[in-house]
């Protein structure tokens, strides 16, 4: 059938190839004009905010259009923050301490300044800085210069925390409960604690650190300790920790969980902490109990332990600490603890290895009563502490102490809890994770020699993953705080299976650390992943803040945004230096960055 015109003439080939022209140059006037106003009604200036990840992915899909696509920031110069911010922890300010509560000393947990009131400058050092004495000499001493703090020195200089000489600190090793040395202590506590000895101990924690002593004497023995302090009338215990090249972070158990996952550490430490166990329905015990995994460990040295003999020398009666004791056993045994030993001044609980303890919990009248299934025992930042216990889940039977294997065959081993990642379901995936890590380190040395030095001792692996990075240096003499993003997946809880320790963390605010306290800050991808909520202006800022003068950052990052991190790096006084990752891929790149030494002109 031939189709004809409104004039009854046949309509030929042509005449139909003719009508379709107009058409179609009508769509792409079409096309091309929606283009241009959905670039006039959607674009706007550059918000580091409103960058999707999904966006940055296909600007770098091309190499061709990389230069194109690639974040253009203007070059800026920041100012230096003034001499007395030189010791500045921006969510730890004793400067904002009035605006909050003294109950259970809230006032010494994380409060974070509004944005409104956030630094855009340079933390100096103090004036007489001097570049850290090296691992291991430094664990028994630093520059008194670096840490000009004396109110240690002159309070406990009974108990030989530290001592100062001539331009120095020196560390002698002793504590409030073991003035005499720690090693000895330590000794006493390998008697009654074996499996401090064999590899099956590997983390613990200290809660109420002090300068850090006995996480710094763990170290030869193969355990890696968190020492855990506020900032408080002690004055810099953690920044004594880390100038000495001991892993600490500040923080204090108070209203809201650490900054931990569940059953994780295989020891907890106090040594006469001052936290009062008992007291708020025992929910400090309680949060110690959370972060334990099942056959922990727990240690108590101090009141109320051995009161018979010390009682004397606490400001009490022996009545009132015979009673202090009764409690905290009481209170231990109705969250499944039991004493596992004791001697002097040392006394040793042990976390029930399996849930058959936890039914009792099961009676409406069991106090402390077992945590609802709306908690989530992993979730730990800003989650209120609540007066329960914790029960370990049932179906991971391989995450008690003695299930695990020792140390170190559990660095390479995929922990059980790997399957609890979403698309992680099996082994193979973490070692071919660990695999690539291998790798990478082994080029990231290539481009930086100073890794595996004395020069690099404390690292931190900003979005850890599984920590892989920090598996692959564990032949080098440092240690590695891997940090997991509150907001991406739960991996930190396999971390610490690994035997590894980390903390949870959102880099849209400060870590809870003090100034010049990393020596190596390493990225994956972070500016990637966080675009969408954080400020790339205040994350560097804030790695400028725990970055050593003289300290390096590796920074693995999309095209897209290795010039914009150069151009704001400069700004921040650092020398970087783009390099092709170890496979040459396009849409990746390394930039190599150290941190320049400079000092404050207010002390010129």
């Amino acid at each position: 059938m031939k189709y004809k015109d409104k004039d009854g003439k046949p309509w030929t080939s042509s005449d139909k190839k003719t009508r379709i022209v107009p058409f179609t140059i009508l769509l792409i006037v079409l096309c091309g004009l929606s283009f241009y106003l959905g670039g006039i009604f959607c674009s706007g200036k550059y918000s580091f905010k409103s960058v999707e990840v999904q966006d940055v992915a296909k600007s770098v899909s091309s190499p061709k259009e990389s230069t194109a696509s690639s974040l253009q920031i203007k070059s800026v110069s920041f100012p230096e923050c003034s001499s007395d911010y030189q010791d500045y922890t921006p969510c730890t300010d004793p400067r904002r301490w009035k605006k909050y509560g003294t109950h259970r000393l809230t006032f010494m947990e994380r409060h974070c300044p509004p944005i409104f009131e956030r630094k855009e400058c340079l933390v100096p050092p103090p004036d007489g800085y001097k570049p850290p004495i090296r691992w291991p000499k430094s664990r028994d001493e630093c520059w008194y210069r670096n840490v000009p703090y004396d109110w240690i020195n002159k309070q406990k200089s009974n108990q030989n925390w530290l001592r100062k000489q001539g331009d120095k600190f020196y560390f002698p090793g002793g504590g409030t409960m073991f003035p005499r040395g720690v090693s000895a202590y330590v000794d006493l506590m390998q008697d009654l604690i074996p499996e401090m000895t064999d590899g099956t101990i590997r983390t613990a924690i200290d809660t109420g650190c002090g300068v850090a002593s006995w996480g710094g004497d763990l170290l030869d023995r193969g355990i890696l300790t968190v020492s855990l302090a506020p900032r408080d009338n002690h004055e810099a215990q953690v920044q004594f920790a880390l100038e000495r090249g001991i892993p600490a972070i500040l923080g204090i158990i108070s209203t809201q969980r650490l900054p931990f996952p569940s059953n994780s550490f295989d020891m907890a430490h106090c040594s006469r902490c001052l936290i009062p166990w008992t007291e708020f329905g025992g929910i400090y015990l309680l949060e110690v109990h959370r972060i334990l995994r099942p056959g922990g460990f727990w240690v108590l040295s101090g009141p109320p332990v051995n009161y018979e003999h010390r009682w004397r020398g606490w400001n009490t009666t022996v009545e009132e600490q015979k009673s202090d004791y009764e409690k905290l056993q009481d209170l231990l045994s109705s969250m499944c603890f039991k004493l596992y030993s004791k001697k002097d001044d040392i006394a040793v609980w042990q976390k029930a290895s399996d849930n058959t303890c936890y039914d009792k919990l099961a009676d409406p009248e069991a106090y402390p009563p077992k945590c609802d299934d709306s908690l989530e025992p992993d979730a730990a930042w800003y989650t209120p502490l609540r007066a329960c216990v914790v029960v370990p889940n049932p179906k991971l039977k391989k995450s008690a102490m003695g299930s695990l294997p020792k140390w170190p065959d559990r660095l390479q081993v995929a922990p059980e809890r790997v399957s609890e990642v979403p698309g992680m379901s099996s082994s193979s995936s973490f070692k071919h994770d660990d695999s690539k890590w291998k790798v990478r380190v082994k080029h990231y040395k290539k481009l930086l020699p100073a890794i595996g030095t004395d020069k690099i001792r404390n690292v931190m692996d900003m979005n850890a993953g599984f920590g892989g990075f920090a598996a692959a240096l564990t032949d080098y003499p440092l240690w590695v705080m891997n940090v997991v993003s509150s907001y991406s997946a739960n991996t930190l809880a396999v971390i610490y299976d690994r035997g590894l320790i980390g903390a949870y963390h959102d880099w849209c605010e400060a870590f809870s650390t003090y100034p010049r306290t990393y020596d190596l800050l390493h990225l994956d991808g972070l500016f990637t992943a966080e675009s969408h909520r954080c400020e790339m202006k205040y994350v560097l800022l804030e790695m400028d803040r725990i970055l050593r003068p003289e300290g390096y950052a590796i920074i693995r990052e999309s095209n897209y945004f290795v010039d914009g991190i150069a151009t704001l790096a400069k700004g921040m006084r650092w020398s970087c230096r783009e390099q092709d990752t170890e496979y040459g891929v396009e849409n990746e790149k390394l930039l190599i960055c150290q941190k320049k030494l400079w000092y404050s002109s207010d002390s010129r």
